[in-house]
């Protein structure tokens, strides 16, 4: 291959005003101790503002959404919001003398009337064949109290269970089963950390040759995420926390970006020492990594925020804290990319250079090997192009028989034993399962819904071990109904009986009464609301997330052509994303290899979450690659030679951040909780099909069939002016530098 370019890019010259990212990254670097002293000053502030504040808590109200939220209003305006209940189930496992449920339950309710916390306690209810027990605690305070209280319950539950070897006796209910499916994810993300951490060191320490150049990634992610927690406080009284959802997705987003920042950045560093010979200082190779790398950085960074405030859209709670998170992790690793980068690069010098494995490293022989498998491509780019894009169909087509569904209590992992209780107890006591909460409010309200009850009689898509209650709230205007179902919440038996009673048998019941309201709510109503509410925005959060990207890839490339090709291909992997979850999740194939098992659907916050943080880490990915390929075409480069040039030359970066996502993403496959392991897989797919087949093969084939037209309106031009002693990036006398 013919050499290309002659000079490597000034941040500063006589055509234009210096970049501000190369301006930071100067002070920076001339000024290490007051830079380094101000971001740990900064993290400081950050961290104490947030411990000072608190994490403002997403209210209940807050997750209200469609008809089972307009039900849960009506509810909690007549005070007919169920209150908190926990269950103790005793059951009998052993003959032994003494060991009676009858006497095991008589000794929970006299322990649970002595606790403060505990409004009252039912009488004991036998099920049918006498073989089990259950108790039914009504706590005081609603259900975010409920999860405070709880633990002085379950240490009562505990000490009876001690006296009483021969019974199985387990308290399960809304807040015990809240709290331990919690601090289960919680030990289950620490050690998930505690594997990532040296997982992603050790590929640095093989991309960069060097200890301190593979611990500074690290350590600027950290840094981040400890950064944007502390914002993250701050930032709920805006938009509340959702029960800490957004706490993984920080410390997932931080060590993805905070190392694909610090990677490009200290590679490009290099690159520029290398070109001169190690005759360039590590001051001056700061300065024109900042002005090409830190560029990219920049509109990278804007690029994921962008995309992850498409959230926003979506108008719930969760997915606004989870984009509230994401967005501040992402800016911070902006800031400390920009400015720790430097300092650290102009302090600590040779000693990030590497010895004998960087230096092997640094021959080429990586980047001689891609752009031996790229140049086939560009040869015969309309073969590679189909090729690639079947690959695509293939892996998305899946996805048009995609289902959502809502995590419920029968979807977390049986291993904890709440969890297990309850399965328990809806098998021996069917009505204490998922209800429909049916609420009506006019003139005697209660008259319609016994009549409703009544239709429901001797019907199998509800419960028959008991008669359903009517309760009236106090001033006589507004009813409720519970119709327990004797399913699993996210069933289709479930989801059959909630549109009987809301298309079918409510409006009957209430026909001809006129003046009424009603709606029915339930955690079985609740979840299809919810996933019907994310179907419906979705469109509109791909529509912006699109646009937006659009724009930013536009104000980075000043190419139509060159941002709509990126944003397709986003598209594309997140087309491949959903294709792969529907493939694995959907079906039983899987269920070994990954520990889990298939609920029959995907769950509905996953396809949304997978989208937005794929969509802006993919746009990280183009921006870098194309912004290479841009500076070999300003260098003179024919379209064709520069696609092998900037895709060969960024080669090790990319796959480097390739490897340290998918690491990252896997790790959470540990995570037992079946919504963690469908965003793992889903991220883990999409990052590997974007290095792979998009980088790789649709990408280079696109431009090459493209050609010049790919940066219309106008190609490139205004070589940078010359930099003394430093030779081109990319190819050079044959050889791709990396």
């Amino acid at each position: 291959m013919r050499r290309t370019g002659q000079q490597s890019p000034t941040p500063a010259g006589s055509q234009g005003t210096v970049p501000v990212t190369v301006r930071t990254a100067r002070w920076c670097a001339t000024h290490p101790g007051r830079a380094l002293a101000g971001w740990v000053l900064l993290l400081a502030v950050c961290i104490g503002a947030g411990a000072t504040v608190g994490t403002n808590k997403g209210t209940f109200a807050d997750f209200w959404i469609g008809e089972a939220g307009r039900a849960e209003a009506m509810a909690s305006g007549s005070g007919l919001t169920p209150p908190p209940v926990e269950q103790v189930l005793i059951e009998r496992t052993a003959r032994t003398a003494g060991d009676e449920p009858s006497v095991a339950a008589g000794e929970i309710r006299r322990r649970m009337e002595a606790l403060p916390s505990v409004e009252k306690v039912d009488a004991p209810v036998a099920s049918r064949g006498g073989e089990a027990v259950r108790v039914a605690v009504t706590l005081r305070g609603d259900r975010e109290t409920a999860k405070k209280d709880v633990e002085t319950l379950l240490a009562q539950t505990a000490e009876v269970r001690r006296a009483h070897p021969g019974l199985t006796i387990e308290q399960t209910g809304s807040a015990s089963v809240s709290v331990a499916v919690d601090d289960r994810q919680g030990q289950e993300l620490r050690r998930t950390e505690m594997i990532s951490l040296p997982v992603t060191f050790l590929i640095l320490l093989v991309v960069f040759g060097a200890i301190l150049a593979a611990g500074i990634p690290v350590l600027l992610a950290l840094f981040s995420f400890a950064g944007a927690v502390g914002l993250y406080g701050l930032a709920s009284w805006v938009f509340p926390d959702a029960g800490g959802a957004a706490l993984s997705v920080i410390f997932m987003m931080g060590m993805a970006v905070g190392v694909d920042y610090s990677l490009f950045y200290l590679k490009r560093a290099r690159e520029e020492r290398q070109r001169s010979g190690g005759t360039l200082s590590h001051a001056r190779a700061v300065e024109l990594a900042a002005a090409t790398s830190g560029r990219a950085v920049v509109d990278s960074g804007f690029a994921v925020a962008l995309s992850l405030a498409g959230l926003y859209l979506v108008g719930d709670v969760i997915f606004s804290s989870i984009a509230t998170g994401a967005i501040l992790v992402t800016l911070v690793a902006v800031g400390g990319s920009l400015t720790v980068l430097p300092a650290l690069l102009a302090t600590l010098g040779h000693r990030m250079d590497g010895g004998r494995l960087a230096r092997r490293r640094r021959r080429g022989g990586e980047g001689r090997v891609w752009a031996a498998l790229l140049r086939p491509v560009v040869r015969r780019p309309l073969v590679a192009l189909v090729a690639g894009v079947a690959a695509t169909v293939a892996l998305a087509a899946p996805a048009l028989g995609m289902r959502l569904g809502t995590e419920g209590k029968e979807t977390f992992p049986d291993s904890i034993p709440a969890v297990a209780a309850y399965d328990r107890l809806v098998r021996a006591f069917p009505s204490e399962g998922p209800a429909h909460l049916v609420l009506v409010r006019g003139e005697d309200p209660a008259a319609p819904l016994r009549k409703l009850g009544a239709a429901t009689r001797g019907d199998a898509l509800f419960a028959q071990d008991g008669a359903p209650v009517v309760r009236i709230a106090e001033d006589g205007r507004t009813a409720l109904l519970a119709l327990p179902v004797p399913y699993a919440a996210n069933s289709p038996e479930a989801a059959r009986s909630l549109a009987l009673v809301r298309d079918r048998l409510l409006p009957a019941a209430v026909d001809g009464t006129p003046g009424l309201q009603w709606a029915v709510s339930g955690e079985i109503a609740a979840g299809a609301d919810y996933a019907a509410h994310q179907e419906w925005r979705l469109p509109w959060v791909i529509l912006f997330v699109s646009l937006a990207t659009l724009a930013i890839m536009y104000a980075a490339f000043r190419s139509v052509v060159a941002a709509a090709l990126g944003t397709v291909l986003n598209l594309a992997a997140v087309l491949a994303a959903w294709g792969v979850l529907t493939l694995v999740f959907q079906g039983t194939w899987a269920e070994g290899l990954l520990g889990f098992e298939s609920l029959g659907f995907v769950g509905s916050r996953t396809p949304l979450m997978v989208f937005a943080i794929l969509v802006g880490l993919s746009t990280d990915y183009q921006i870098f690659v194309v912004s290479r390929i841009r500076e070999a075409v300003r260098r003179g480069a024919p379209t064709r030679e520069a696609v092998v040039d900037g895709i060969a030359g960024s080669a090790s970066v990319v796959t480097g951040a390739a490897v340290i996502m998918v690491s990252v993403f896997v790790s959470f496959l540990f995570v037992d909780r079946i919504e963690m392991k469908q965003i793992a897989v889903g991220l883990t797919v999409a990052v590997l099909f974007d290095a792979i087949v998009l980088r790789a093969v649709i990408l280079p084939s696109a431009m090459a069939l493209l050609g010049d037209r790919v940066w219309w309106p106008r190609r490139p031009t205004g070589t940078p002016a010359p930099t003394p002693g430093l030779r081109s990036g990319g190819v050079a006398e044959g050889k791709v530098l990396v």
